[in-house]
């Protein structure tokens, strides 16, 4: 969900110049959440925990957007762009460096290659790019039409509206579209259509720059990084579904895009966002810092 038009506005305000200026980037921050993800939920949980406001304590102007939980990846990006349209009508900067993670870094690619004049940078974070195992072993074990499929697509639906719900918004829920966008087939499909940024080998780095628009991504490789962190047990058992390192539910090398700042961090796939209130590896990054750090490298690029 979009912030509020007062906050867009008052993010404008003279007033940060007494902030620090070291996240202060030409063009605003947008946020992109991924599957099964949200805004904030109740003003208790946020998907981003921590991540926007040490963005704007910092000088940058950041918005986070809310897209349907489960949905092709066009659907998603659809939304997306619609309330970039909306961010750049409010804050008349023209452009905006949109930030992904999962699912959302796919979003961001799609709204790139549609609208590139409205777009200065994408990031993903823990994207799958090249589509992930979990999707294709879900899809090859869960007969298409068949009662499994239906009973688990209705569970992850009415997850997706319960998660909207909460977090103020209501959005359309296609969990087998979701999983069909993020499969290895589905993603050929999208990249044939969507190319801009993706490396030519697998494990390679893209072109950093496309049509005015420059590509960054990272990742991480540690499936389990917390005894305390609830989370961390089911991406040990998803992770090892994958024939290559991976967060739990990307492959390292799947994450590449454009210039990859590194793709084997201490993080699981929920660590990359500071999702569970910050827990994470005790030697691993501070995923604030990353992200902070970023903003102040789109900052000296110019974006």
């Amino acid at each position: 969900m979009l912030r509020t038009v007062l906050t867009a506005l008052a993010l404008l305000l003279p007033t940060l110049a007494t902030a620090g200026n070291y996240c202060r980037t030409q063009h605003p921050i947008v946020l992109a959440h991924g599957m099964s993800g949200f805004d904030s939920i109740l003003g208790i949980v946020d998907y981003w925990h921590r991540i926007p406001r040490a963005l704007e304590r910092d000088g940058a102007r950041v918005f986070v957007t809310e897209v349907p939980q489960f949905n092709d990846t066009a659907v998603r990006g659809e939304a997306l762009l619609a309330q970039i349209e909306e961010i750049v009508a409010i804050t008349g900067t023209g452009k905006v460096n949109l930030i992904g993670h999962s699912h959302g870094g796919l979003d961001a690619r799609y709204v790139a290659s549609v609208r590139p004049d409205l777009i200065a940078s994408v990031t993903s974070v823990g994207s799958p790019h090249r589509g992930a195992e979990l999707a294709d072993f879900l899809r090859a074990n869960i007969r298409e039409g068949s009662f499994t499929e239906t009973a688990v697509s209705t569970l992850a639906d009415t997850l997706g509206l319960a998660l909207a719900l909460l977090s103020g918004t209501t959005n359309p829920q296609d969990s087998v579209a979701a999983l069909e966008a993020l499969s290895s087939a589905g993603m050929a499909r999208f990249n044939a259509e969507h190319p801009q940024g993706l490396p030519a080998e697998r494990c390679g780095e893209g072109p950093r720059e496309v049509n005015g628009v420059r590509y960054y991504s990272w990742s991480g490789t540690r499936p389990v990084t917390n005894v305390l962190d609830i989370s961390d047990a089911m991406l040990g058992v998803t992770s090892l579904v994958y024939d290559e390192p991976n967060d739990g539910l990307v492959g390292r090398c799947s994450s590449h895009l454009g210039d990859v700042i590194r793709s084997d961090y201490r993080m699981n796939h929920l660590d990359e966002v500071n999702l569970m209130f910050g827990l994470r590896h005790l030697f691993g990054p501070n995923p604030v810092t990353l992200f902070r750090q970023h903003a102040n490298r789109l900052k000296n690029a110019g974006l």
